[in-house]
């Protein structure tokens, strides 16, 4: 096994962490915050735009079932990069479309998925690529969010469809609790 990690914003934490926490290869998915500049800020300071950090998932995966790239265009097929500190109703710089690279390697790697991606959206990616930053961990009560509350208004409305679609059009790559 070579687990390596990946960090990566997509709007809310919530919908990236159920979409990723269904990946065959993936062992491990957190929701937190980074790329701030206020050391272990709460959600409620994230909420206000202030921080500077964005909503994040810090993944750990297998990189002999899921490679980097995988990630990255599943991350592409699940949330709009072209809207710029925004996904669907969510607006704020928390919300950004953000790639948070761990090597050379993952940043080489997310600026070739970046440069395929361009043509598949009708409007300029404007997914930030940075290096990894000082990672904190979300409250207790945001990690596993759609699971414990599929039924809540957000979940259902939002996180859901997101879920669906993942589920549908990879299919062949759900681990054992998404299939």
């Amino acid at each position: 096994m070579a687990i390596e990690t990946a960090t990566l914003g997509g709007g809310c934490f919530w919908c990236t962490e159920a979409v990723f926490q269904e990946l065959r290869g993936v062992t491990r998915v957190e929701s937190g915050y980074t790329g701030g500049s206020v050391p272990n800020p709460t959600y409620e300071q994230v909420c206000e735009g202030t921080t500077g950090h964005a909503e994040v998932v810090r993944l750990e995966f297998d990189n002999e079932v899921v490679s980097y790239r995988e990630i990255l265009e599943i991350f592409f097929t699940i949330h709009d990069p072209t809207t710029l500190n925004r996904q669907g109703n969510d607006v704020g710089t928390q919300y950004r479309s953000v790639i948070y690279y761990h090597s050379p390697e993952q940043h080489e790697t997310a600026k070739q998925v970046i440069a395929c991606m361009a043509s598949v959206w009708d409007a300029p990616i404007v997914t930030e690529l940075s290096p990894a930053q000082a990672y904190y961990k979300a409250e207790d009560y945001h990690q596993n969010y759609f699971r414990q509350h599929p039924l809540q208004g957000y979940c259902a409305f939002v996180v859901a469809p997101k879920v669906a679609k993942f589920r549908k059009t990879y299919a062949d790559r759900l681990n054992a609790a998404g299939a």
